[in-house]
């Protein structure tokens, strides 16, 4: 069957490899790697946490990223006229990933709104206090403020609407470029001084030495639940970001470039939380206000400050934005090609839907915070397991076996070597696809449905 886009020849592409690879980095650095990966971390065993995710990144994220990225550029198409285009039945997996988009970027856009919070925050002075307990009070009175949170939510929201009103655009790939190296530097400087301080060592030694005796099945869940989150893996983003791959272009290149530098600034996050986390004398399972009260605290005690504490928010904003702008496009794509709604239309209408669903996880910080909805998790909880440990992972599964078994791995290695690159690990990548990684995310897969049906009962 044709795997060519025929529907829309006009199709966007990224203008240099460059861009591509910083845009899809964007689109994979993000609240995943500065606010997630650090605290859970601390609340999954530190090293034992590291390392789980470490062997995950090399056996899973690695192939599967390139399989995605692979499955793009081959049909030119986004996420369900990907999968329709090469076997019909299995269009249900980018559909997955439409689902999929819409309740991560519900809970995105919570986190999205603390940002944006805390960038203005920052940009008055408001955060230029040393004191952890005062910083900690400030979060906890704007996340447990309905109306205040539910606002900056929806202006996350609306940012990233009108970004994408614009298409794939040449914009998004500039803003990418100055962005990307800006977020790699002032990380540099704040891991150099959180390890500067008094007691940092305990906090380095937590996030890089395994303790074994930790690693029990929550944490492999946990870990590889990161993977796929971090990653943008099995939700459709990368299959549609590699639709705008130019067809000449070294997906080998972009595929081992992107996790690469995820993870960098994954641990960097990790360098720049945790030691400060311990010398400060926090819980490393404090949760995810460590980013929003940790690092306030260790920015005030530099020189400075202030300064840099603006430009990490301004940062993790840009980041969170990049990372959320290809969430709503994977949903807004699949109407506009599949659908053939109004690009300005579907992506409005989508964003309305987003907002609504996202309002209860917002709330369930605050005068919802006893409201459970599934066992004792909240509506933030329950979407955070929803897409982490299941649909991010089938949709990973899935893909696995789709490009392995039912398009073919040998199809895809011809792909990947299209433009004359040799692809000298493909026997070592095509056995992971297969045999590898199908049976690995199933035994977490359902381990995840597990866990669930025991909170059910």
């Amino acid at each position: 069957m044709d795997t060519i886009n025929t529907k829309n020849q006009k199709r966007d592409k990224w203008a240099s490899k460059l861009g591509f690879i910083l845009a899809a980095a964007g689109s994979a650095v993000g609240l995943g790697n500065l606010w997630k990966f650090p605290y859970s971390a601390g609340a999954n065993g530190g090293g034992a946490f590291v390392m789980v995710y470490f062997l995950f990144l090399i056996t899973i994220g690695f192939p599967l990223m390139l399989a995605a990225i692979t499955l793009g550029r081959k049909t030119q198409l986004s996420a369900v006229g990907a999968y329709r285009s090469i076997k019909k039945k299995w269009a249900f997996v980018g559909g997955l990933g439409v689902v999929c988009g819409f309740f991560i970027l519900a809970m995105y856009s919570t986190v999205g709104g603390w940002v944006i919070y805390y960038v203005i925050k920052a940009l008055t002075g408001g955060l230029a206090e040393k004191n952890p307990q005062v910083l900690g009070e400030i979060f906890g009175e704007f996340i447990t403020s309905p109306g205040i949170s539910v606002a900056y939510q929806g202006l996350f929201l609306l940012l990233t609407l009108l970004i994408v009103l614009r298409g794939i655009s040449s914009g998004i790939e500039k803003a990418s470029k100055i962005m990307m190296p800006a977020l790699f530097v002032i990380m540099i400087v704040i891991a150099i001084r959180a390890l500067s301080l008094e007691g940092a060592y305990e906090g380095v030694k937590f996030l890089l030495v395994p303790d074994f005796s930790k690693i029990n099945m929550s944490v492999i869940v946990n870990a590889l639940g990161q993977v796929f989150f971090s990653l943008s893996i099995g939700m459709g983003v990368m299959v549609t970001y590699g639709s705008y791959f130019d067809r000449e272009s070294n997906l080998l290149q972009a595929g081992t470039s992107i996790p690469i530098l995820d993870t960098m600034v994954a641990i960097l996050a990790g360098l720049a939380t945790l030691p400060a986390v311990f010398a400060l004398g926090f819980e490393a399972s404090a949760g995810p206000g460590l980013m929003f009260v940790t690092l306030p605290a260790v920015f005030a005690s530099m020189a400075f400050g202030n300064v840099f504490c603006i430009l990490f928010f301004l940062l993790v904003l840009f980041a969170a934005l990049t990372s959320s702008i290809s969430m709503l496009e994977v949903c807004v794509s699949y109407f506009v090609d599949e659908k053939n709604v109004d690009r300005v239309k579907s992506s409005i209408i989508i964003s309305i839907i987003i907002f609504i669903i996202g309002v209860p996880a917002t709330l369930s910080m605050g005068p919802w915070s006893d409201l459970t909805i599934l066992g004792n998790l909240n509506f933030f909880d329950f979407y955070d397991k929803l897409t982490s440990n299941i649909l991010l992972t089938s949709g990973g599964l899935f893909l696995s076996i789709f490009v392995g078994w039912i398009w073919g791995a040998d199809k895809a290695v011809e792909e990947i070597e299209r433009n004359g690159t040799k692809f000298k690990l493909a026997p070592v990548w095509k056995f992971l696809i297969k045999f590898v990684v199908p049976p690995a995310v199933s035994i977490v897969l359902l381990n995840s449905f597990k866990e669930v049906l025991a909170l059910i009962m």
